[in-house]
């Protein structure tokens, strides 16, 4: 009977001290969490966090922050401007005739060439950020939330420089995961452990709340378990293409073709466009920021009126939200796809999809049939991002706590593509190093 080769996690050196070290950066992480933003009043932040009725839109990036911005730590905007930062680089690469040429004749090269301009672009993006996420919590609340007045001074430069530096420390932990301990999954452990420590606090939220308590509990059960099988079940979705492989020589005779399948994903994306879809919705709305106070009225009332409607709360904005995240999924889909050129790569190994051309007609066929198959991933990405709002439209006592829910939709689509990627990382691992050949006889 052949045995799962988990059992030997704890016995390969390597992977042992792999995950320690992941363990030990991620303590590091959550400390520096808790490390404030110096000129910040705790008060009127906490007044504006606990106040019912509060912005989704604070809840929301509360959430993806693992409680940061209730805090309003050093580490606030996690390293989401890193993220969005590599998503503009790599939508501009079919875009640039020579970022293009780079990365077909000289893939190490372009890669380094993309970790260095991420780092660089992810600075002043994060600055921007910063600046835009101080503004908005100033429009918001009811009471100043900074010792001193916001502008051109030394607190506010103190306060933006610390975010970002909190950023870039958050990116270089990220890195270390990604180098010294589970390959490759930095960034995403890193805002899974954010997503992860969030939850506690939300259950003690609904335990607290003695009028909703068995109801949001409930609910809270149902849309977890229904959430989890619909991420598995789309996330491991695949449409098998039929291909041929040509036969190969064995001395003086010629194998018959080889019949394969070439696996096209349901959901090429994963959870990017929901992040690169929350980025974009909001950046008008901190955008607006700059704008509120204009002595030019007309000006003044479209910075107001992108505040109402990006701000976050309104049906226009989850509407909005919903149509970014399906557009989104079909563009990068698309770039994805483009990028990997399965036509001419299949053409080279002399391999052919039975009745289509080699080559440019193939990638053709490929690309119109991952859109067919991306639809129903791309509207479930929709629906799964917007599922706070619809269940606060069928429970009206959800929306007393909106976080939970979204930690039941966008946060635990993270959460099961972060847990399913580091388990077939590790699996891999341990099969690499041949502890999946163990056979236990009875």
């Amino acid at each position: 009977m052949r045995r799962s080769p988990w059992r030997f996690l704890w016995i390969s050196p390597d992977i042992r001290n792999r995950l320690l070290f992941t363990a030990l950066i991620l303590v590091i992480y959550r400390f520096a969490a808790h490390v404030p933003v110096p000129g910040v009043d705790r008060a009127a932040l906490l007044q504006l966090f606990g106040a019912q009725g509060a912005v989704p839109l604070f809840t929301l990036l509360d959430l993806l922050s693992g409680g940061t911005v209730a805090n309003f730590s050093i580490l606030a905007m996690g390293v989401y401007p890193y993220i969005t930062a590599q998503i503009i680089l790599q939508l501009l690469v079919p875009i640039v005739p020579a970022l293009q040429r780079m990365s077909e004749e000289d893939p190490r090269q372009a890669r380094k060439w993309m970790e260095r301009w991420t780092f660089l672009l992810a600075v002043p993006m994060a600055a921007l950020n910063a600046v835009g996420q101080i503004q908005l919590f100033q429009q918001f609340a009811t009471t100043s939330i900074l010792n001193e007045p916001f502008g051109f001074n030394l607190a506010t430069i103190t306060m933006v420089v610390t975010m970002t530096g909190g950023t870039m420390f958050a990116i270089w932990l990220g890195n270390l995961i990604s180098e010294m301990g589970l390959r490759n999954q930095g960034l995403s452990i890193i805002i899974f452990s954010g997503i992860v420590a969030r939850m506690p606090s939300n259950f003690a939220r609904i335990l607290a709340d003695e009028s909703t308590r068995w109801v949001l509990l409930v609910v809270l059960l149902i849309v977890t378990v229904g959430t989890i099988v619909a991420i598995v079940f789309v996330q491991e979705g695949r449409r098998h293409v039929p291909v041929m492989y040509p036969g190969r020589r064995v001395g003086n005779r010629m194998s018959m073709p080889v019949k394969g399948t070439l696996p096209l994903m349901v959901n090429m994306a994963g959870m990017i466009p929901l992040i690169f879809a929350q980025s974009l919705i909001t950046l008008p709305a901190l955008l607006a920021q700059f704008f509120i106070d204009s002595q030019y009225e007309t000006l003044r009332n479209i910075a107001l009126w992108m505040q109402a409607t990006f701000g976050g709360g309104s049906s226009a904005y989850w509407l909005l939200y919903f149509l970014f995240v399906v557009g989104f999924t079909f563009f990068y889909t698309d770039v994805l796809f483009a990028q990997q050129n399965y036509g001419e790569n299949l053409k080279r190994a002399g391999a052919q999809i039975p009745g289509v051309t080699r080559g440019g007609a193939t990638q053709k066929y490929l690309t119109r049939v991952l859109r067919r198959i991306t639809l129903p991933g791309a509207v479930f990405l929709g629906v799964i991002a917007v599922l706070p709002f619809l269940l606060t439209l069928f429970l009206p006592a959800s929306g007393s706590n909106p976080g939970l829910l979204a930690t039941s939709s966008a946060g635990l689509l993270i959460v099961v593509g972060v847990v399913r990627d580091v388990y077939r990382s590790i699996e891999a691992e341990l099969k690499l190093r041949g502890y999946d050949s163990a056979v236990l006889v009875r």
